[in-house]
């Protein structure tokens, strides 16, 4: 079979894996500092007894006391904050064993994801943030087959995927995010699509059935995953939760997280993560339709190994960084044309994400 339908099929399996089990990063409630300062103000106000100075005191007391690491107020898409970069760096092993035949591949790739809080939604106080990718980074080799892009290089080298990623650094999405983190609405979807489409036609169809709405959504959600229920946790806390997506020919994703908060590191909150991924090829004959094969079955293919940590500083409010491991192995049946074909896989991904005030890539 031709190398690049391998490399095609490697390339959606490990950019869904990314997706899936992304690193995290999430924020946090804003100026504690200035919290422990009006804490003093707010005893010296109660040998005052003054009513009113109480009663504000009484509102700094608790504000004071969701400083101290077990409350989590995401704050990041309030209305008139500024702009935020991620930094986001996959590297990934992959090995496959196809007709006899061992193939092996590795991936770099570093995005840096722009988010732009903007005016909250005025009928229901939505969050309303753009996401851009501005900046991308790849090397694949495949069997001693290289590709190579960078976004920020000025003379690009010409390879299959020049023109995808020069359309990607150039689209925007705007989320609809309600005040408990749910997204309500994804706007600039089919903008979005079309202009991917653009680059190659044939690909049209597959970024429809792959781009959903609701696949969008869920991609959107690492970025504050992590987040305790209602934002509250305490040390030797434990939280879980699940996230499924599916991504029409290529199958679903199904992903059990499990979060610890394990305390104070260097001044910053450690959580500790562990993910169970799971995967299940297309459920019928149509939702298999728009890749040039058709994945018919597998069998044990979830992850061996998922885990890792995120580190928030009080004094940013927000996580500083976080890494993730991931091992996946086990077994596909594709079909292309007539013939069928089975594929061993064994892949192992590192993910690691910062965040910044500014682009970590522009020039000083």
């Amino acid at each position: 079979m031709n190398r690049w339908r391998w490399l095609g099929l490697s390339i959606l399996l490990l950019g869904v894996a990314a997706l899936v089990a992304p690193p995290l990063s999430v924020y946090a409630q804003d100026k504690k500092d200035s919290t422990a300062k009006d804490a003093g103000k707010d005893k010296d106000a109660g040998k005052d007894k003054d009513a009113g100075k109480d009663k504000d005191a009484g509102k700094d007391k608790g504000k004071q006391e969701e400083a101290k690491g077990d409350t989590l107020l995401f704050t990041a898409f309030k209305g008139g904050s500024p702009p935020f970069y991620q930094e986001l760096t996959t590297k990934t092993e992959q090995k496959m064993k196809v007709m006899g035949q061992e193939v092996t591949q590795t991936q770099n790739q570093t995005f840096i994801i722009k988010w732009t809080p903007g005016k909250a939604d005025d009928d229901k106080g939505n969050y309303v943030v753009d996401q851009e990718i501005v900046g991308v980074k790849m090397d694949i080799d495949i069997g001693g087959q290289k590709i190579s892009y960078d976004s920020s290089a000025p003379n690009k080298q010409k390879n299959p995927m020049t023109d995808f990623f020069d359309q990607l650094t150039k689209q925007k999405l705007t989320f609809v995010i309600s005040k408990d983190l749910k997204v309500e609405d994804v706007k600039g979807r089919e903008a979005f699509i079309k202009s991917l489409g653009e680059t190659n036609p044939q690909m049209q169809v597959l970024l429809n059935a792959i781009l959903s709405k609701e696949a969008l959504q869920r991609m959107a959600e690492p970025t504050w995953w992590a987040l305790p229920p209602a934002g509250k946790a305490k040390a030797g806390e434990t939280w879980t939760k699940s996230s499924e997506l599916k991504l029409g020919p290529i199958g679903t994703y199904k992903t059990d997280f499990s979060f610890k908060d394990e305390g104070q590191e260097k001044g910053l909150e450690k959580i500790g993560i562990t993910a169970n991924l799971k995967y299940s090829p297309p459920a019928n004959e149509k939702d298999a339709q728009g890749l040039p094969f058709v994945i018919k079955d597998a069998k044990g293919l979830e992850s061996k190994k998922g885990t890792g940590t995120a580190f928030f500083s009080k004094e940013k409010g927000r996580f500083e960084s976080s890494n993730l491991e991931m091992q996946i192995a086990g077994d596909l049946k594709i079909v292309v044309g007539n013939m069928q074909t089975d594929i061993s896989l064994d892949q192992t991904q590192t993910s690691t994400s910062k965040t910044t005030d500014t682009d970590p890539w522009q020039k000083k």
